[in-house]
Order: C-alpha cells, then structure tokens, then sequence
C-alpha cells in the first residue's frame, strides 16, 4: 500500500521488526494475517498523527492498553488525537492495543510485550486483579510509567489515576434518580459491565449507599457481566425485567445503553428515568431523543492530555503539579450540551 513513511518509522509504531514490516509492504509472504493488520493499522495511525509527526521536540511514544467496548475506544482515541496539537513542543505518539472482552492473560501478554518492547508510558483501563497488577509493576520496574484511566488499579505500581470520583458519580446518580422518582413506587435496574473493573463497582458501590439512604424503600436489581456489550446486555436485562415487574428506572455504570432501552421496549415496559455515563454518540442520541433523563460527563480530552502530561512528568519533561485532583463530573441534559455538541430542539 502506498504511504509516505520509512519502514523504521512504521516499524517502530507497529512495534514489530523493519524485517517484517519491509516483508508485508513487499507482499513477500510469510507474515501472520494478524501481523499484517498490524502494519496497516500502524500507517492509518501514522497518517492521523501526521501532523504531529512533523513537528520537532522531544517524542514520546505511549501504548493504551484498554478492555472496553469499541464505542468508548473509539471515544479515547478521538480525545487523545484531538489533544496532541495541545502537547506541543513535545511530540506524543500512541500505539493503542483495544479489546472488547478478553481474558486477563491477554492483558497481561501485551503488558509484558510492551516491558520487554520498550515505551514511554502506558495509559490503561483494565480488570483490578492481582496478575494485572503484577504485570503494572513489571512495566514499572522496566522504567515505564503506568497512568490508569476511567478505573483505578489502587494497590497497583501505577504512577497515577486520571478519572472521576466513582464513588461520587454513583451517589449522584441515585440523588437524580430519587429526586425524579420522588413518591412513585418502583424499583430501579443498576447496570455495570464486570465486577472487576474498580470504577464501575466504585460507582455502584456509592449509587446503592446513597439510594438506600435517600429512599430505603426501593429495591435494587443488579444486572453484571456483560462486559457493556449490547447482545450480552440484552439478555440479561430482558431475565431481569421479567423478575423484578417493579423495575422503573435505570442507572447504567457500564454502558450497554441501546441494549438496555431495547429489552424495556420488547417488554412494552416504561423506563421513567435512566441515568448514564460518558457521552459519546450513542449516548448523544439518545439524551436527544429524550430516552436518557442525564448523562454523568466529563472531559475525555482533559483527562487524556492529563495522563500524557503525567507521563511527561515521569520522564522529567514537566515540573511536578502537586496534589491529583479528579476531573469534574458534569450532569448533562438534552439542554447544556458540552460545546460542539448540538443541542437538542424542544419536544413539548
């Protein structure tokens, strides 16, 4: 395929052999399909830092490393390509290893690839459990710093955690969702994508106190494990709403939001209030479409250009900023719109 890069430059962002990328460019055979996505992925990733690239100082090369669904990678990818021109004397480069559903050693695999491979940092959203953590603490000990993003590794090696205060998103959910409900009987649906990702249960963990305390009369359906993908999420709200007829109303931790609605509307049942997190297009569309009441928000670019500048710190490149604070949480309507988001006409 055509490009304008040297195979060092290609090599170095597919973080494989000028051997092997010069064999795949050449059509010369021999390669793994997987390897050979690799490459083109590696110049697509290139062409859209193009603009970076050219742009002298010193270069950081950072890896993203994420168990997510696509549409919040998508999301992450689009914040930290949006920040890089804010980075500038300095040149970020990322390489991005993204999975829907996977097991740990997976995660693990590519954490020890990128100790033994070498790189700047590592931003990551992953499981919190031990073997993930013992894998931060490789990274580390090979003098790569490690930020975590969106869910914390706390007992972890990491340097930092860039994010929100789960805890608090999740008690302010249950304070929007109690205050819309007020005296209307109904139980409400508290959806998360895996037990292990530390933020989604920090944020269920703070919703059930703070509901239980606002309004001790509502019971609690829990529906987990669906990594937030919409076919897993559909069954399992679909046997959840056939338990509990009560159910009302709806705080999503973990995303899964199109499925959820969809299980409600093949139930003929109606959700009077559904709380979410992160708007990204999906979410957009539906707080437009007023099938979401609010989305807990806040700045991914922020957070992103927070977690290279960590990175930057680690190498020197930046003084130290004192005390972490976490990033503002935002309660977004169909009419306060972050700007450059449309805002949505009025349905009376």
């Amino acid at each position: 395929m055509r490009h304008p890069y040297p195979i060092r430059e290609i090599a170095r962002q597919a973080g494989l052999s000028e051997a092997t990328v010069d064999r795949v460019l050449n059509d010369r055979g021999g390669v793994r399909e997987s390897t050979v996505m690799e490459v083109h992925q590696a110049i697509k990733d290139l062409d859209r830092q193009r603009t970076q690239v050219r742009i002298g100082g010193r270069t950081f090369m950072i890896d993203i490393v994420m168990q997510t669904p696509e549409r919040f990678s998508t999301a992450v990818r689009d914040a930290l390509e949006a920040e890089l021109p804010s980075l500038h004397p300095a040149v970020v480069r990322s390489r991005f290893h993204f999975r829907e559903t996977c097991p740990a050693s997976d995660l693990i695999a590519t954490l020890d690839k990128i100790a033994k491979r070498g790189s700047q940092g590592v931003i990551l959203k992953a499981p919190d459990l031990p073997e993930i953590g013992a894998a931060v603490g490789r990274l580390v000990a090979a003098g790569i710093p490690v930020v975590t993003l969106v869910s914390d590794l706390p007992s972890s090696a990491r340097m930092a955690y860039v994010g929100i205060d789960n805890r608090a998103a999740g008690a302010t959910a249950a304070f929007l969702i109690g205050q819309w409900l007020g005296d209307r009987p109904g139980n409400v649906l508290a959806t998360i994508s895996r037990g292990s990702f530390r933020g989604e249960e920090e944020r269920e963990m703070g919703f059930r106190s703070a509901m239980r305390i606002a309004q001790p009369g509502r019971s609690l359906v829990e529906v987990t494990d669906s990594d937030g993908l919409d076919a897993t999420q559909r069954d399992l709200v679909l046997e959840a709403l056939k338990r509990d007829e009560g159910v009302i109303a709806v705080y999503s931790a973990g995303g899964g939001n199109a499925a959820t609605l969809d299980a409600f509307d093949a139930l003929g049942r109606e959700c009077a209030v559904f709380v979410a997190h992160d708007l990204d297009h999906e979410n957009t569309r539906f707080l437009r479409e007023r099938r979401l009441s609010a989305v807990l928000h806040h700045d991914l670019r922020q957070d992103m250009r927070r977690a290279c500048q960590t990175i930057m710190r680690a190498h020197k490149a930046l003084p130290d900023e004192g005390p972490f604070l976490p990033s503002a949480i935002q309660v977004v309507t169909p009419y306060n719109m972050p700007p450059g988001v449309p805002l949505a006409p009025f349905v009376g």
